[in-house]
This record gives structure tokens, sequence and C-alpha cells, in this order.
């Protein structure tokens, strides 16, 4: 038996003369992630696809639908006939649904894109509404708030369907470019690649190591979140790249306080010549405002200030709470919080500098000359790939490529 599902794009709609690449883009992600459960995916036009697989492979597919960029909901759905009887007869079936989940009230949306249909939405929702109440007395109609929608939609054929699903929305991945995430072990990194992966960028990432100051189960750490966000964005790389000899340059020949903002600034560099090789045109962080002191305005200003890449900092006017909602949200929460610190943290100054100025900035690093050092880190540098996977948990291959 075959079970369909119809699915709402979002955003992507509004994109005038480009929506055909948008949509494009959309269906082949939707594919990719559907490669493995045998399922069909339709587009009808009229805004709508539609997804055919066989009812074993409902988990899967669905799965894929919870990570999906592009689509602002779906729904189990059923197709019938454009009779009048045949829709009203779908409609009671779907509330039978409902009423064993324990919803006991409802209401009936309608939409008629075909004006041939005898009934027009009124009229549908009017006896389709009267049928379900008959042939269901614990129901009853609350068009206000009810705790279940039955929704009808009349287009080259009749599709009916109960309490549909919301989608992630955002554009579908690889419709806005390729960046570059500098992912860390913490809450805020991870949110701010699911947002760019809202926003259909493309993403890679770079986790600076530091062993043995940091432990291999701060890396492993980090790539399992690395394997939260490919589950979003159709796959990902994630770099390693070794900063022991870079963290122990700034440590022996820089002011204490300056630690901090000279080892962002060198990640930053470090990440930016990454970027240029594989093709990324922008840098993601996790920064927040003022959040930490390598984050006032002044400290961002000094970091960035030898980059020509922008950087883009999803984050930065959000609040905390809402970043561990996010986080939550996404899955990434309970491992960002594992007891495993990255570099920044072990060697945070007791007193960092607040406002840095970018031209003294300059010139503690220059002194530093990590040129060569950073050129060294990058030849060594181990990339893995990040799959999609309906487990939740991408599976990676692990190698040293080009870089």
């Amino acid at each position: 038996m075959m079970t369909s599902y119809l699915l709402k794009p979002g955003e992507l709609t509004l994109k005038g003369g480009n929506r055909e690449l948008f949509e494009k883009i959309l269906k082949r992600n939707l594919s990719a992630m559907l490669r493995l459960s045998g399922a069909r995916v339709i587009n009808a036009g009229s805004g709508r696809y539609y997804v055919r697989c066989e009812q074993d492979k409902e988990d899967s597919v669905e799965h894929a639908l919870k990570h999906l960029f592009g689509i602002s909901g779906w729904a189990k759905t059923r197709i019938c006939e454009k009779q009048p009887e045949a829709v009203i007869e779908a409609c009671v079936k779907e509330a039978g649904l409902l009423f064993e989940k324990g919803i006991r009230s409802f209401k009936i949306e309608a939409r008629r894109t075909d004006k041939s249909f005898p009934l027009d939405s009124y009229k549908i929702r009017c006896q389709a509404g009267a049928a379900v109440l008959k042939a269901l007395p614990g129901l009853k109609v609350d068009v206000h708030r009810p705790e279940g929608c039955i929704e009808v939609e009349i287009r080259e054929k009749a599709y009916i369907y109960g309490n549909a699903r919301r989608g992630l929305r955002g554009l579908p991945v690889g419709s806005s470019g390729r960046g570059l995430l500098l992912l860390s072990g913490g809450i805020d990194s991870p949110a701010a690649g699911y947002m760019m992966l809202s926003r259909g960028m493309k993403l890679d990432a770079v986790y600076f190591h530091a062993y043995p100051y940091t432990s291999e189960e701060a890396r492993q750490k980090t790539l399992s979140l690395a394997k939260i966000l490919a589950c979003y964005g159709m796959g990902l790389k994630f770099f390693t790249v070794n900063f022991t000899p870079i963290q122990g340059r700034i440590k022996e020949k820089s002011p204490e306080a300056w630690r901090t903002v000279l080892l962002r600034m060198a990640m930053m560099e470090c990440a930016e010549r990454l970027a240029r090789r594989k093709g990324a045109k922008c840098l993601v962080t996790g920064e927040s405002l003022s959040q930490v002191a390598s984050q006032t305005v002044e400290n961002i200003s000094c970091t960035q200030s030898r980059l020509s890449l922008p950087v883009l900092r999803p984050l930065i006017g959000m609040d905390k709470e809402d970043i561990v909602r996010l986080s939550e949200k996404i899955g990434a929460y309970k491992i960002s919080i594992l007891p495993y610190e990255d570099c920044c943290v072990l060697f945070s100054p007791e007193h960092p500098i607040l406002r840095g100025n970018p031209a003294e900035a300059g010139n503690l690093y220059e002194a530093l000359d990590c040129d060569s050092l950073i050129t060294e880190a990058l030849k060594t540098a181990a990339a893995e790939k990040c799959f999609y996977s309906e487990a939740g948990v991408s599976e990676h291959l692990i190698g040293r490529p080009q870089i």
C-alpha cells in the first residue's frame, strides 16, 4: 500500500522570476534525502509537491521532511477523485483518525483551485462538517480554537489531510551560496550554523584543535555537532586544524589580556584562507554581542580587521536563553554542554581586554609572525565528510585531501 504526503513550499514561492531555480534545488534536496527510501517526489505545480512511498517507509520520509528547509508545512494525505461524495467520505475517515487520537473538536478548511468542482469552499466546509458530526457524535465544531483541523484542497485531484505538520520554512540549502562555519563545542556556533542553513546557505565547518591542551573527546564532541548540522544541511565537510603551535606562540609572545582576541584573529585568518580554497564566500560565527569579552563591538572590530571576506553573525542580537532554546530544538544542546572544553576557554585570561583598539591589535598580531604557522596548520588539516542520515547521526569518512 502506498502513502502520500503533501508538501507546501514556503518563502521560495515569493521569488518571482527566480522561483524555478529555488524549486529545482528544493526538489533536488528532497530527492537526495529520500534516495534510500525509494520514495517518489512529484512537482505538481500550483505551489505543491507530493511524495509517494511504501507504507513501511513512512518513518524515513517523515524524518526527511522534519529536516528539510524550504517547506512551510507537510501532511500525510488522502487522495481521491473530484467527486463531492468521495471528498466528504474522505473527510469523515480523516476525522475518525483524529477522534482516535483523542481530539474532540475540529474545523474544516477548504481551498478550491479547480473552479469546475460543483461545491465551492464554503459548501465543502458545510457538507463535510455535517457528515463528520453525523458519523462521529463525540466530535464538535470549533472554528476558533479547534483541537484538530481537516483540510481539503481541490486541485487536479482532491487532497484531504488532518493536522498538518509545520515545516522548517526558510530557503532550500544550496540556494544562497557557500559559507565556512567556525564550529566549537559550545552552544552558540551550532545554532548559528542552523540559522544560516535555514537561509539556504551550504556550509562546511572548521574546528581548531589544540592537543594536548584540548582532548580528543572535545574534538569528537564538536564532530557530533557537525553531524547534527549535516542532517539539516545536506551533509558538510568538517575540517580539523591543529592550532597548538599557534596557541603556544600567542601565549609566549603576547600580553595576557590580549590572548583571546589575538587567538580569534589567528582563527579568523586561518578560516578565511581555508574558505577561499574551498570556494566559500563568507565566514559564519556564533558571536552574540557582548556575551563574552571577545564579543564587544571593539573586540569584534579587532578580530575581523585583517579579513576581506564578510563575516556573518546570525546570533548577534539574540539573548542567551533564545540561543539555548534553538540549540535544544535542533538536538544539539545535550552535546554542547558535555564537559569537554575547547582551546578558547582553556586559554582565557583572568582579566581580558574588553575594548581593544584595532590598530594596537594589528601591531601585536604582526609581532607574533603567525603566517608560516597558519600555512603549516592548513597543510596538515584533516577533513571528514558528514552525510545526511535517517538515524539522526551522520556517518563520516576520514581522509586527508589536499587543501
